[in-house]
């Protein structure tokens, strides 16, 4: 049921009605993924649920589950004209008013907002939008970009972490942007108009991260401490049952291959360590890859429900990625399964990992680096590989909520902007 602006009352709240923004409402993965998870359960658990996207719209999956949709038919900055996506990506006046307008006729004092993406439609201008309900407003740090202006902390140009303060001199002279240093100062330009739009003496009822590894870089740039919650992600297993790694000789790369993923880099260590690699994902962006590397097994793109079906002969799950992501659903989806994984250093959740004994951390800086340690987990006593598979499996001990364990935790966050004061 997709409505029309300034028309997402619903039915009376018998529980407390939660509104969840978000560039787009169709989902492949990412905070689209988590957001749109968010809404379907926390509507079965009561909720009267709106969702707000940036785009424009879904093929009625949200509706088929209760929950309004209030498509803004916004563009991603991608699929925009040039000159459209450079005024509407450092400030969206159209949508910001939209979604003003919306919160200003149908604001009750039981409604919760919880902002999760916002770069790639919605623009700063939702913190605005927003700004008259902080206290009952959650934002949702799935990356750096409420801190750093390529939201990632990561120096494109020379490979390898920044550890700059945004928006310094440092920060502003340097051209770590993986396009170009022209398009370094838009996101400059981006970057301010967040501080002015996200006000830090507003009364933002908080700022959800993905562990209190991003604490540092988000307190970084001036936000603060006692605004962030670290809540981990919440994962499924790829498989029902136990992947049996220890019967497997293939390791296996899940997901997109992108510059800064490390896929390359993998492909080459795989083929100079001598251990077969399987990569589930699409190729789009590395074409080249197929050719160049003709004994890895490529899939091309494949549906999340469908990745278990691929993880046949898998002895372990490679995540090496170049930039410090601040959380890697791939890994907790993997181990959960049964499948030990091996996470970049770069990655803070690799110290997880390690400590929890769900695999180790890798050096994926080079492939002379990293081919050693494939050997090590290809010619890894079966026994040893199988210990890790169960404890994985298991998951008493592991990197990732439950679904249901992560709603839960939203709910009490939730109750505690409602509270009186």
């Amino acid at each position: 049921m997709t409505v029309q602006p300034g028309s997402f009352h619903g039915p009376p709240p018998h529980r407390g009605r939660v509104v969840i923004l978000n560039d787009s409402s169709v989902a492949r993965g990412g905070a689209t993924g988590l957001a749109t998870m968010s809404a379907r359960m926390l509507r079965k658990r009561g909720h009267p649920v709106t969702f707000i996207s940036g785009d424009a719209g879904d093929d009625g999956a949200l509706a088929a589950q209760g929950v309004e949709l209030v498509p803004l038919g916004g563009k991603l900055l991608l699929d925009a004209k040039r000159i459209e996506a450079v005024r509407n990506g450092i400030y969206n006046r159209r949508l910001g008013a939209r979604i003003a307008q919306e919160i200003a006729a149908w604001d009750t004092p039981d409604t919760v907002y919880h902002l999760h993406g916002w770069s790639r439609i919605l623009s700063p201008a939702v913190f605005d939008a927003l700004r008259p309900v902080a206290a009952r407003t959650f934002v949702h740090a799935h990356d750096y970009f409420l801190a750093c202006p390529n939201g990632i902390y990561f120096d494109y140009t020379r490979g390898e972490p920044c550890h700059r303060v945004p928006l310094s001199a440092a920060c502003l002279t340097t051209n770590c942007d993986r396009r170009a240093y022209a398009h370094k100062l838009w996101r400059v330009l981006r970057q301010r108009a967040l501080r002015r739009a996200f006000d830090r003496t507003a009364p933002w009822a908080g700022i959800v991260s993905l562990g209190p590894w991003m604490t540092p870089g988000l307190t970084r740039a001036g936000l603060p401490e006692r605004l962030i919650t670290p809540l981990a992600n919440p994962a499924r297993a790829f498989t029902k049952a136990r992947v049996p790694a220890e019967r497997g000789d293939t390791l296996c790369f899940i997901g997109r291959t992108e510059r800064g993923k490390g896929i390359r880099t993998l492909c080459a260590a795989a083929r100079a360590a001598g251990v077969p690699l399987r990569v589930i994902g699409d190729t789009a962006q590395q074409p080249d890859l197929e050719i160049q590397y003709p004994e890895v097994e490529f899939t091309g793109w494949v549906a999340q429900d469908r990745i278990g079906a691929h993880l046949s002969g898998c002895r372990a799950i490679v995540v090496p990625s170049r930039y410090p992501e601040p959380f890697g659903l791939v890994a907790a989806e993997a181990s959960r399964s049964g499948l030990p994984v091996l996470v970049s250093d770069t990655m803070p959740l690799s110290r997880a990992v390690t400590d929890l004994g769900l695999g180790f951390a890798i050096d994926s800086r080079s492939p002379v680096a990293l081919a050693p340690a494939l050997t090590r987990i290809a010619t890894m006593p079966d026994a040893e590989v199988r210990a890790i598979s169960e404890r994985a499996f298991a998951a008493q001990d592991t990197v990732s909520l439950t679904p249901e364990a992560w709603v839960d935790a939203l709910e009490r966050l939730y109750d505690t902007a409602l509270e009186p004061a």
